[in-house]
């Protein structure tokens, strides 16, 4: 098999086309004989960010050495996509991954989610248990609009963000702080996952740094006991806080998945 030579950082997105909502930019490779028994990995990113981010053209590299199909793209809002951020919410961002499955890739997948496309990940392999096989999970931050959010504004942020109908707030991991409006918030109380089991029962490999200030830790605890699935492990590097994309991370975030990879060829 012959190793892609080319910056896949470069790689020119091709567009998803959809009537009703906003053109979706993305970058798919199919997988090559040597890797047609992999699943395609699908890459969620997290809450602003987009698929140029480090883990998701790391994993990329890794899955094209396999022969391994993956495709990373924007959620609307987000990126090269079409959209306002300011104006989506998570049902809007869940759609946009079930459109992309659906509409782009063919047979199983393991989803790959980042901070809140840990979540968007959930919910999608709720959606489409027939295509979503397997799931490797980074920082996962399902429930976060509420537990993470509004439950831990204090007054004057939630008399704002009612009254004005968004807050910005300051936001440790880049110069653009966090816009949240209160449809995101009341539109993510209609996912919230971590009352309940939760229905999955594919092999789940989640990845969490324990010095993050953004999601606890203690989260992919609590959301691998509400997983169905026997089949769940959990990785906490001490130290390490809600990036996860220095060299030994991103080395053991492809460890990781492609153990998870291979567990599920066929």
């Amino acid at each position: 098999m012959t190793e892609p030579n080319h910056d896949t950082s470069l790689a020119q997105p091709q567009w998803l086309d959809r009537p009703q909502a906003a053109r979706l930019a993305y970058v798919y490779t199919p997988s090559s004989a040597d890797g047609s028994s992999l699943p395609t990995l699908v890459f969620c990113a997290g809450y602003r960010s987009d698929m140029l981010g480090s883990k998701a053209l790391y994993l990329e590299q890794e899955a094209h050495k396999r022969g391994q199909g993956f495709l990373r793209f924007d959620y609307r809002g987000h990126g090269q996509s079409e959209g306002r951020f300011e104006a989506c919410t998570v049902s809007d961002w869940l759609q946009d991954t079930l459109d992309v499955i659906d509409q782009v890739v063919k047979g199983r997948v393991i989803l790959v989610g980042s901070s809140m496309g840990g979540w968007i990940a959930l919910l999608a392999a709720l959606a489409r248990p027939q295509r979503v096989v397997g799931l490797q999970l980074i920082a996962p931050a399902p429930d976060f609009t509420r537990d993470l959010f509004f439950d831990r504004f204090d007054e004057p942020i939630k008399h704002t963000l009612q009254s004005q109908g968004y807050v910005e707030l300051p936001n440790d991991y880049s110069d653009q702080p966090y816009h949240v409006s209160m449809a995101l918030i009341e539109d993510g109380d209609r996912h919230l996952l971590l009352k309940d089991v939760i229905p999955f029962n594919g092999p789940v490999r989640i990845l969490h740094g324990q010095a993050d200030t953004a999601v606890p830790w203690q989260r992919s605890l609590t959301l691998s006991e509400k997983l169905a699935s026997g089949d769940v492990r959990c990785c906490f590097l001490k130290g390490r806080d809600h990036r996860l994309s220095a060299d030994d991370e991103l080395a053991l975030l492809a460890e990781q998945t492609a153990e998870l990879s291979t567990l599920l060829a066929q």
